[in-house]
Formats: C-alpha cells, sequence, structure tokens
C-alpha cells in the first residue's frame, strides 16, 4: 500500500519510476501506476545491482508486517537481510542517497510515553514485527558507509486501499463484529501523508536522520465517538479491562498452535494494545513540509472508501 502511494505521487510529480517486482502479476499492477517494473527481489543482491543501475535515488519500503506468526524467521529474512541486501546493492550501483522505510514501532518507546526521533528504546519488544524493524532499522544504518541514508517511520498506516491493522479494528466496530475493545492510544499516519514524507525525505530530509511520520493520536474512546459522528449512529462497544483481554487470548492462541495455524488473536497483539502508541511527527511537517490530514478527514474518506467497497 505505501510503495503504490509513493508511485502514485512520484508520477504525479513528473517521475516515472523504476519498481522492483517479483511476478508477472506485480508487473502489470506496476505499469498500471505509470511506472517500470524490472524483475528483482531483496533476497537476490544480484537483481538489486541491476535494478539499481543508473538510479540517483532508492526507495526500499518493501517488507513483511504481519502479527502472531507461527514462524517468525522469513520476516526475519526480509526485513532485516533483505534491508541489508538493499544497502549492500544501492552503494555498489552508485546509488546517492536510499530513502529507507522503517516503521515507528522501531522507536520502542516506554508505555506512556510519546515517542520522538531522539527516544530511548526500552530495551524490548512488544512483538516480532517490531524486532525485526528494529533490528532492520540499525543494520541499514550500520551499512550506510558511501550512500546517504534517510529514515522514515511511519505509525499505522490507514486510508483508501487497507483495511488491516488498525483499518481491520474500524471495520469490525463499523459491523458490529468487534466482541470487546480496550481503551488505548492509537497513532496513524494518512497513506497520502506518509507518501508525502517519504518524497520529502528524498528531497529535504538529513542524511543520518530518521523521521517519525503521524497525521495525529487519539484514544480508542475518542476514535469510537468520532467514528459515531462519522457515520451519524451508535457504534457498539463492548469496553474490557485490559487484564481480561490479556488472559482471554492465552487459550485462543494456545489453540491456534496446536492446530499448527496462525491465531487470529495473540499475546504480542495484546501487548501492543495494552502498551498503546503516541508520536510526534513534528519533525517531518517542519523539515519535510509534510501537511497532515485531520482524524476526522481521514475517518471520513476511510468510512466513504469501506461502503464503496461493500464492507459495510
Amino acid at each position: 500500500m505505501v510503495g503504490s502511494a509513493v508511485v502514485r505521487h512520484l508520477v504525479v510529480a513528473g517521475v516515472t519510476p523504476r519498481c522492483v517486482s517479483r511476478t508477472p502479476t506485480s508487473d502489470a499492477v506496476v505499469g498500471e501506476l505509470g511506472a517500470t517494473p524490472v524483475r528483482g527481489d531483496v533476497a537476490d543482491p544480484a537483481s538489486l545491482r541491476a535494478a539499481f543501475d543508473g538510479a540517483e535515488i532508492v526507495y526500499h519500503i518493501a517488507g513483511v508486517n504481519t502479527m502472531c506468526p507461527v514462524d517468525a524467521e522469513p520476516m526475519m529474512r526480509a526485513n532485516i537481510g533483505g534491508s541489508r541486501n538493499v544497502m549492500a546493492a544501492a552503494e555498489a550501483a552508485g546509488v546517492r542517497r536510499v530513502v529507507y522505510t522503517s516503521s515507528a514501532a522501531a522507536i520502542g518507546e516506554s508505555e506512556g510515553e510519546v515517542g520522538t526521533e531522539t527516544s530511548v528504546h526500552r530495551g524490548w519488544y512488544l512483538s516480532q514485527y517490531e524486532r525485526s524493524k528494529h533490528l532492520a532499522e540499525r543494520a541499514v544504518f550500520e551499512a550506510a558507509d558511501r550512500v546517504e541514508l534517510v529514515v522514515v517511520n511511519p505509525s499505522s498506516v490507514q486510508g483508501p486501499g487497507r483495511a488491516t491493522g488498525t483499518g481491520a479494528l474500524i471495520l469490525a466496530l463499523l459491523r458490529g463484529k468487534l466482541p470487546a475493545l480496550i481503551d488505548t492510544r492509537l497513532s496513524i499516519v494518512d497513506i497520502d501523508d506518509c507518501a508525502q514524507g517519504h518524497l520529502g525525505a528524498a528531497t529535504h530530509g538529513k542524511s543520518g536522520e530518521r523521521y517519525l511520520l503521524n497525521s495525529f493520536t487519539m484514544t480508542m474512546r475518542d476514535a469510537v465517538s468520532m467514528l459515531e459522528e462519522t457515520v451519524g449512529r451508535p457504534v457498539a462497544v463492548r469496553w474490557v479491562p485490559a487484564w481480561v483481554a490479556s488472559l482471554g487470548v492465552v487459550p485462543v492462541e494456545a489453540v491456534a498452535r496446536l492446530r499448527g495455524v496462525k491465531p487470529s488473536f495473540c499475546r504480542e497483539m495484546v501487548r501492543t494494545l495494552r502498551h498503546g502508541h503516541a508520536y510526534d511527527g513534528s519533525k517531518a511537517a517542519s523539515e519535510l513540509a509534510v501537511d497532515y490530514t485531520s482524524a476526522p478527514a481521514l475517518l471520513t474518506r476511510l468510512v466513504d472508501w469501506f461502503g464503496s467497497e461493500g464492507m459495510l
């Protein structure tokens, strides 16, 4: 989703980007966006070297984002090893700058803290995904020798086209299919704001710096109230204490593990929700010229898209 949005913004800006593609299906998607597909894979350094030849800027957006994995190793290889491969290929190809898509999760702020680019990591991980992105970010900084590196750290990316992550929670709420909810803090970046941040990082970002991309932060209760205003009707919610969610998830996860399938709900998901996230995206606003979308505007666009896709 982020990659497609960045490509769309580049095309609007008059750039025809090359996009690394692994399959003919992806080739077609890239072509429809107005970009040029080139065959490659983050697991294949030689293909990346050929794809980057002659490029001045590389956007490394590819990655795996999953919660509750049965086996986290494929995600680790893609996010950490793949990022090392991109940096090595960029250097070999003479690329001037790499814009690396990390995650706000890599910040690792302590519970209750508003995360900034200079926050000290708490020293432990809420999820395997957080671990993969934190280690991947460290890897790209270590590999940035003769290549300029600018890192962007988006919070939960939402907007038309995405119904996963926080978007899945919002959709389930609207459909009355969320059995219970705990109050927490959400940080969301609009998909177009995220794309703006990437382009700004390429042109205005300082090498060696990271930039949090976050349109707004709100509590789950405030999000529910705003949703009710958006759709013009009450949204049924059963609020439960955080400790109840922590206890209830244990048997759900255990049954899934015994069956060898990915659980729909797991302890790392509850840990992440209980921790909550609040981020300060002001550095990107001032240095990358990101003009953030308001919460009501994003929720209106998202609800309209859900409706247009028949999801409601």
